[in-house]
């Protein structure tokens, strides 16, 4: 499983840049884009880095990270979506993608959380 979502996290980033690309050098999609190129190239960082946690409360931590990097490659998604039209199937699949990756990480949680009780 592990394997499974550090290859699902990458394929995301590199999906992410993929889209990026596709718009139109101008000072107000570049400022979305870089900003969707970071945080959903951080999941896949911030996944790989729990993967090689130290104890329980450090991968929940990074997880915790992980977390939030997915939920902001939404929001900059979302925003892409109401201003970037011909692209609206992409961004469509890579918001549901990075959902599925959310509820993913936010179950792990729970359950190493639940462990450590």
């Amino acid at each position: 499983m592990k394997e499974k979502i550090k290859s699902r996290t990458k394929r995301f980033a590199i999906d992410c840049w993929r889209l990026c690309s596709k718009f139109p050098i101008s000072r107000e999609f570049n400022a979305y884009c870089n900003q969707l190129i970071r945080c959903s190239s951080s999941v896949g960082a911030n996944y790989r880095a729990a993967c090689r946690a130290k104890s329980t409360a450090d991968f929940i931590n990074k997880l915790k990270i992980v977390e939030e990097e997915a939920d902001e490659s939404m929001y900059f998604l979302e925003l892409l979506l109401e201003i970037g039209g011909k692209e609206k199937e992409e961004i469509e699949r890579l918001h549901s993608e990075a959902n599925e990756l959310l509820s993913i990480v936010v179950a792990s949680i729970k359950t190493m959380r639940n462990r450590k009780s």
